[in-house]
C-alpha cells in the first residue's frame, strides 16, 4: 500500500492565552482551559540538591544547597515554606532528618557524618510535604557512597559467583576481611545470616583462612520473587571485640531483561511504527546487544543494537497476519528470543523526529478504515501548560507538522493524540534543550595556575541572552586528585529539574546527555524517552474537570497545631498558651475554635527546642484532655537508584579516604574531631536502689545496667553512646543487637513497645531521656515472654524534676517538642593572609557557597585559599534566577 506525505507547512508554536486558535474550535479552547485550571490546582514542586561533592567519608560533612520550583511555571516555587531533607541508610531507614525554612525556594543545610555511622550505599532524599501528594517517584532521591576508614577496623571485600543446583540457584559469596593496613584477619570466627528481601535464606558460621577469607554458600528457592538483599556477617577478632559488617547483594540473578516499546503507545498493521528497545541486566543497568526482527514465517526484517546504556530503535511496518520477534545476543554470548508486541488491525501512529537542533517533525499515520471519519486533536504542553493545540483532519493518511524549538522551554514536552471527544490515543515525549532559557556564567580573572594556599579571588558575570541576570548560585571547589569527577554519572540541576524528574525509574548516566548537544546526544536521549516516558496528565480527570483532594497541605511555616476537647467533646473557645524555656522565655496564647481546634502559625523554632502547652475551658478549668497534630512520617520505600549501589564501597573510595584520612587525623590532633571511644566490658557488682520513674515491667532498677541522664550529658547520640559500653550488646545502624542474637533488641519507650526492627535508636533526643535500662539476661527479661526474647532496652523520658518525678499526668498541661528547623552551619574555610597556619591543609572539599548572589549588573564575587595538595581544582556553579532559568558551570585550574 503506497502513502503520500502530505506537508502542512510550518506551524509557529502559540501560549494558550494568547493563541487563535480560540476562535477556530469553541470546545478544544474550554478544554485547554480545563488542562489549565486542573493542572493549577494541583501544581506540583521539583527539588533539586546541589551537593558540594558526590562522596564522603565518615567524618565528613555533606554540605548542600536545595533549589525548588513551581514544576507548573518553571519558577523558584512559593508554594512550601518547609523542606525535608533526609539520609537514608542501605537498609532504607532514615538516619538523621533536617527541616529547613525555604525564601522564594531556595535553602542550604548539611549533614555532620559521625563516626557511629559504618561505611555503605546511603541516599539523600528531600521533598516537601506538598509533594507528598504526587508520591515519592517525584522527591529527590540520590544514591550516595559513605566511607569509613578513619573509624574502621575491619575492612571488607566480597565477591559473589551465581549458579544452578538441583534446578535451585546457588550463591557463593567470599567475603576477606583485613585491617586499615591491609592486613588479614585470619583465623577468626564468622557469624553470618544472608537476607534476601526480608526473609532470611541461610545462616551459620565459619573460620577466616590464612588471607582473611570465609565462603559463604547460600541457596535462593525464590530466585523469581527474591533478587537482592545484603548478608549480615559478625567478626570476632583477636582482642575479642566483635565487629558487624552488612555487605550487599546486589543482585542475585544475571538475567537481562528485554522490552520493546512501539512510538506513541502502539504498532498498527500497515503503518510505518518506530520502535524503542531497552535492554537492562539485574544491576539496573543497560547492556549493549544486538538482535534482529525475524517474522513468523522465518523472513528477516531488520537489524539493529543498542548503545552502552542498553537503548535503541528501529523501524517495523507489520504486514496484517504476520507476528515478530527479536533474537538478541548479548555481550557475554548468551541469546534471547522476544516476542514484539501485537500490532493492531486500525488506529493511528504518532511519530516524532527530534533530532534535529531547531526544529521536531511531526507526523500522523492514519489506518485506511479510519479516513473521513472523524477530527483528532493534537496537543504538545509542558506541566499543563499548552504550547500547541490545532486539530488533525482524518482526510488523507498521512498528516505533517514543522515545529520550531525555540518557541518551547527546556525540559519535556509531552505530545498526545487525542479523539473528537478528547480520548487519548497516542503519546509521545520529547527533550527540548534551548539555550535561551539558560544561565550563562563566565569568569573574569581565574588564572590557570596557583600556588598552594594562594588566594582565589574569582569574579564571575551572569547573564541570559547577553543581558545580567540577578540570582542566586551555590559554588563547590574540589581537588579532582582527591574527589575523581564522573561527568556522565552527575546529577546536576539540568539533569534534574529538567530530565529526570519527570521519569519513571532509574536513569543511568543522566548528564550523558547534556555533556554534547550533537546529533548522537540527540539520537541517544531521544531513545531514553521512547523507552522510559510516562505519563503525567491525567486526561480523564481533566475532561471531567475533577480535582484530587490533596491529602498532605502546603506548608508555609512551623506550626504547633491541636485539638482541646472535655468529656470527648470540643472545648469552643478555650485558651491555649504555649510556653518555652529553652533558650530564653518564650510565651504566647490565643483560643480554640468551634471544633476545639488551636493553631500556632506565626513562630519559629530550633529543633529540639521544648514547649509546655496548658490548656483551660472559656471557665478557666483546667481538666480538659490536649491532643497534638502529628503529620504522619513518609515511609521509606526501597532505592530506586539501583545502578548507582557499590557492594565494595570502601575499596571504590580507597583514595579519596586516604586523603580524607590525612585531614580528619590532622583534625583530631588540633582538638577538632572526637573519635567514638570503645570501651572494654564493663562488669557492674554493685547496684544502688534507684529512685526514678521507670515503665520496666520487672521492678524500677531491675535490669543488666542502668544509664542516667547525668551520664547522657555529653553524648551526641544514644547509639553513639551505648557502642561499646555495655557488655554483650553491638550498635549496628542505629539498632540494638545482644550478642548470639540476630534480632534487634525491642525498644519500650515509657511503657510502649515499639519493637527493634523498623527503629533507630537515634530517632530519640538524648536531652529528653531520664533513663536508659538495658535489659539482656534470662533473670531480666523474662517477664517480657517472646517479646523479650532478643532483649529490651527501656528508654524512661524526662518527666519535669528529674529522679524524683513520679507525675505522669498534669489536667489540662502537656509537654511537647516538635521538630523544628535544623541549625544550619557555615563552612569553614581559612584565611591565611589574615592568620598563616603553619600546620597542613588536606581539606577534600576546598570551598563552598552556597548563597551567591549577583548584582544588578549579573556580577558576583567569591574569595578563596587553596589547600597544601595540589592537582587540578574543579568549580562547579549552579543557580536559579527569579524567571526560572538555570544555570550549571563548570571551571578549572591548576595548583602546582
Amino acid at each position: 500500500m503506497k502513502t503520500k506525505l502530505i506537508t502542512l507547512g510550518v506551524i509557529l508554536l502559540c501560549i494558550i492565552s494568547s493563541s487563535s486558535l480560540w476562535a477556530q474550535d469553541a470546545n478544544l479552547s474550554n478544554f485547554l482551559k480545563k488542562l489549565d485550571e486542573t493542572t493549577s490546582k494541583q501544581a506540583q514542586e521539583k527539588v533539586y540538591l546541589h551537593l558540594d561533592k558526590p562522596y564522603y567519608a565518615v567524618g565528613d560533612d555533606i554540605w548542600f544547597k536545595a533549589y525548588t520550583i513551581n514544576a507548573k511555571t518553571g519558577i523558584p516555587s512559593t508554594i512550601s515554606g518547609l523542606l525535608y531533607v533526609e539520609l537514608v541508610n542501605e537498609k532504607d531507614s532514615v538516619t538523621k532528618q533536617l527541616k529547613l525554612p525555604m525564601k522564594s525556594g531556595i535553602t542550604w543545610g548539611d549533614f555532620k557524618l559521625t563516626d557511629s555511622l559504618s561505611e555503605g550505599n546511603y541516599r539523600i532524599r528531600a521533598y516537601t510535604q506538598w509533594m507528598r501528594n504526587a508520591g515519592p517517584e517525584f522527591f529527590f532521591d540520590k544514591t550516595i557512597k559513605i566511607g569509613n576508614s578513619w573509624a574502621n577496623k575491619v575492612f571488607t571485600k566480597s565477591s559473589n559467583v551465581l549458579s544452578t543446583e538441583n534446578n535451585q540457584q546457588k550463591i557463593t559469596t567470599t567475603i576477606q576481611f583485613t585491617d586499615k593496613q591491609n592486613l588479614p584477619y585470619a583465623n577468626c570466627q564468622v557469624n553470618y545470616e544472608v537476607k534476601l528481601g526480608q526473609k532470611t535464606i541461610e545462616r551459620g558460621k565459619g573460620v577466616t583462612s590464612g588471607q582473611g577469607e570465609i565462603t559463604i554458600v547460600a541457596t535462593n528457592k525464590q530466585p523469581d520473587v527474591l533478587k537482592s538483599g545484603f548478608i549480615v556477617a559478625t567478626i570476632t577478632l583477636p582482642n575479642k571485640q566483635v565487629i558487624s559488617k552488612d555487605i550487599p547483594l546486589k543482585t542475585t540473578s544475571k538475567d537481562i531483561d528485554v522490552q520493546f516499546f512501539p512510538e506513541g503507545g502502539k504498532l498498527v498493521e500497515n503503518l510505518p511504527n518506530k520502535i524503542g528497545i531497552k535492554a537492562i541486566n539485574s544491576n539496573g543497568l543497560g547492556e549493549l546487544t544486538k538482535g534482529v526482527i525475524i517474522s513468523n514465517d522465518g523472513t528477516e526484517i531488520s537489524q539493529f543494537e543498542t548503545n552502552k546504556l542498553g537503548m535503541g530503535s528501529f523501524f517495523l511496518n507489520p504486514v496484517a497476519g504476520q507476528a515478530y520477534k527479536a533474537n538478541l545476543i548479548f555481550t557475554d554470548g548468551t541469546k534471547k528470543t522476544v516476542n514484539l508486541p501485537t500490532a493492531e488491525k486500525s488506529g493511528l501512529v504518532l511519530s516524532v523526529s527530534n533530532i534535529d537542533s531547531t526544529k521536531m517533525s511531526i507526523k500522523v499515520y492514519i489506518s485506511e478504515d479510519l479516513i473521513n471519519k472523524e477530527e483528532y486533536n493534537l496537543i504538545a504542553q509542558h506541566n499543563g501548560i499548552a504550547y500547541f493545540s490545532t486539530k488533525i483532519a482524518s482526510t488523507k493518511q498521512v498528516v505533517s507538522l514543522t515545529v520550531p524549538k525555540d518557541s518551547l522551554p527546556s525540559g519535556i514536552i509531552q505530545i498526545s493524540l487525542l479523539s473528537s471527544n478528547y480520548t487519548p490515543l497516542n503519546e509521545r515525549i520529547v527533550f527540548v534543550n534551548n539555550l535561551k532559557d539558560k544561565i550563562e556564567i563566565a569568569p573574569e580573572n581565574l588564572k590557570p595556575n596557583y600556588d598552594k594556599r594562594a588566594k582565589v579571588d574569582l569574579s564571575l558575570a551572569a547573564t541570559n541572552n547577553n543581558q545580567p541576570v540577578q540570582g542566586s548560585f551555590s559554588v563547590a571547589v574540589t581537588n579532582t586528585s582527591a574527589v575523581k569527577p564522573d561527568p556522565e554519572n552527575e546529577t546536576n540541576i539540568l539533569t534534574k529539574l529538567l530530565l529526570t524528574s519527570d521519569l519513571a525509574g532509574y536513569v543511568e548516566k543522566p548528564n550523558h546527555y547534556f555533556l554534547n548537544n550533537d546529533r548522537n546526544t540527540r539520537y541517544d536521549l531521544d531513545n531514553l524517552l521512547l523507552t522510559q516516558g510516562w505519563r503525567k496528565i491525567n486526561w480523564k480527570q481533566v475532561a471531567d474537570g475533577t480535582v484530587l483532594p490533596a491529602k498532605f497541605p502546603a506548608e508555609k511555616r512551623l506550626q504547633i497545631s491541636g485539638t482541646v476537647t472535655k468529656g470527648g467533646k470540643p472545648v469552643v473557645k478555650g485558651k491555649v498558651s504555649l510556653v518555652s524555656f529553652s533558650g530564653g522565655f518564650f510565651m504566647t496564647d490565643t483560643l480554640t475554635d468551634e471544633k476545639g481546634r488551636f493553631n500556632f502559625d506565626k513562630i519559629e523554632f530550633l529543633d529540639s527546642t521544648k514547649f509546655v502547652v496548658q490548656a483551660r475551658t472559656e471557665k478557666d478549668k483546667k481538666f480538659v484532655d490536649i491532643v497534638m497534630d502529628v503529620v504522619p512520617g513518609q515511609v521509606t520505600t526501597k532505592n530506586p537508584n539501583t545502578g548507582d549501589i557499590e557492594v565494595n564501597v570502601n575499596q571504590s573510595l580507597a583514595a579519596y579516604l586516604q586523603e580524607s584520612g590525612k585531614y580528619f587525623d590532622d583534625q583530631t590532633k588540633r582538638g577538632l574531631l572526637n573519635r567514638t571511644i570503645l570501651l572494654d566490658e564493663v562488669t557492674i557488682v554493685e547496684k544502688r536502689k534507684p529512685t526514678y520513674n521507670s515503665s520496666n515491667l520487672g521492678g524500677v532498677g531491675n535490669a543488666d545496667a542502668v544509664i542516667t541522664a547525668k551520664e547522657l550529658e555529653t553524648a551526641i547520640s544514644l547509639s553513639q553512646y551505648l557502642q561499646g559500653r555495655i557488655a554483650g550488646v553491638q550498635i549496628r545502624n542505629g539498632q540494638a543487637f545482644a550478642r548470639g542474637n540476630q534480632s534487634p533488641m525491642a525498644i519500650i519507650i515509657d511503657g510502649m513497645n515499639l519493637g527493634g526492627e523498623d527503629f533507630n535508636l537515634d530517632d530519640v533526643v538524648v536531652q529528653d531521656i531520664e533513663t536508659v535500662e538495658i535489659l539482656k539476661s534470662i533473670a531480666t527479661t523474662a517477664i517480657y515472654g517472646m517479646q523479650g526474647g532478643a532483649g529490651v532496652i527501656i528508654i524512661n523520658t524526662k518527666r519535669g524534676d528529674g529522679l524524683r518525678s513520679v507525675n505522669t499526668y498534669t489536667p489540662g498541661l502537656i509537654n511537647y517538642t516538635p521538630k523544628g528547623y535544623a541549625v544550619v552551619r557555615e563552612f569553614y574555610s581559612p584565611k591565611y593572609d589574615v592568620k598563616p597556619d603553619s600546620r597542613p591543609d588536606f581539606r577534600t572539599t576546598v570551598f563552598w557557597e552556597p548563597q551567591m548572589v549577583s548584582d544588578a549588573n549579573g556580577k558576583a564575587k567569591i574569595s578563596y585559599f587553596n589547600t597544601d595538595v595540589p592537582g587540578v581544582y574543579r568549580i562547579v556553579i549552579e543557580g536559579i534566577d527569579v524567571n526560572g532559568s538555570l544555570a550549571r558551570k563548570v571551571l578549572t585550574y591548576e595548583v602546582k
